[in-house]
């Protein structure tokens, strides 16, 4: 079950490893098939104990810290968390995160949604720039803005998916404010309520990436443009799904030339969103 180094070839994130460096790419390959394990305990239909799985593995980072692991996975772990001094909090929180997907929680408001937003985006980018090799309150900074927004634009593009799953997100209080219930969204009952609620929260996460783009001004261009390649392809993503009107059933994502094109743009674009 474990996911292969590669796996982050074929993901969303892959774009942002083409200009890492072969020992840091390395490390965030093991770091990316963590993140793709623990998401894959929450989510996938085979796994039996979700519980339990995730209880492990929150047992198996300690030791691997303690330079004990009993998986490969896990001395991986050890060895990353080690040489690019990674705080415990870059794997236990997300296993937080992930134990909250298992247990469909939902969030009263965007206050309550941001718990979720650091666990699952935040701390990944945080984990992201040990590795790159930014640290301090400008990294966490810019973990928050760009993780948040990244996860707000993986929210709105995956609210069918997240629903065929029994998954809403999307604020309770937002929702009841657009005179929708969580089964609506559930149940694709109300499109066009639904599509308003979207574009909201598509607006949040574009204020996220602006200010993100503003932090990234300030930090060395060469170590955050892992950053900006992902700031690129997301944005662009969220672009794309503004242009149905946030009207959609099918998951809206770019191509693989589009990604390419982002990929370009990084190099000398300084914003994410219009």
């Amino acid at each position: 079950m474990t996911p292969s180094l590669s796996a982050y070839k074929k993901s969303s994130f892959g774009p942002a490893f083409l200009f890492l460096d072969k020992r840091r790419r390395a490390a965030l390959a093991s770091y990316y098939a963590f993140c793709r394990l623990m998401d894959d305990i929450a989510d996938e239909p085979g796994v039996q104990d979700r519980p339990a799985e995730l209880a492990f593995w929150r047992e198996e980072v300690l030791r691997a810290l303690a330079g004990n692991a009993q998986t490969d996975l896990g001395r991986e772990t050890g060895k990353i968390s080690a040489e690019f001094a990674m705080e415990p909090d870059r794997f236990l929180l997300l296993i937080e995160g992930m134990e909250a997907d298992a247990q469909g929680r939902t969030y009263a408001t965007f206050a309550e949604l941001e718990w979720y937003l650091w666990r699952v985006a935040g701390i990944v980018g945080l984990a992201t720039l040990d590795i790159v090799g930014i640290k301090g309150h400008k990294a966490e900074e810019l973990a928050r803005e760009l993780g948040f927004a990244v996860q707000l634009t993986n929210i709105v593009r995956d609210v069918h998916e997240d629903a065929s799953l029994g998954r809403v997100y999307l604020p309770l209080q937002l929702l009841e404010s657009a005179g929708l219930t969580r089964q609506d969204v559930l149940q694709n009952a109300a499109p066009d309520k639904l599509a308003g609620v979207l574009k909201q929260t598509a607006q949040r996460a574009k204020d996220h990436y602006r200010r993100a783009a503003q932090i990234m001004r300030g930090l060395p261009a060469r170590k955050t443009l892992p950053c900006r390649v992902m700031g690129c392809v997301y944005g662009a993503n969220l672009a794309k799904i503004e242009k149905t009107d946030f009207r959609f059933s099918k998951t809206v994502k770019l191509s693989k030339f589009e990604k390419l094109t982002r990929c370009v743009y990084a190099l000398c674009k300084k914003e994410f969103v219009d």
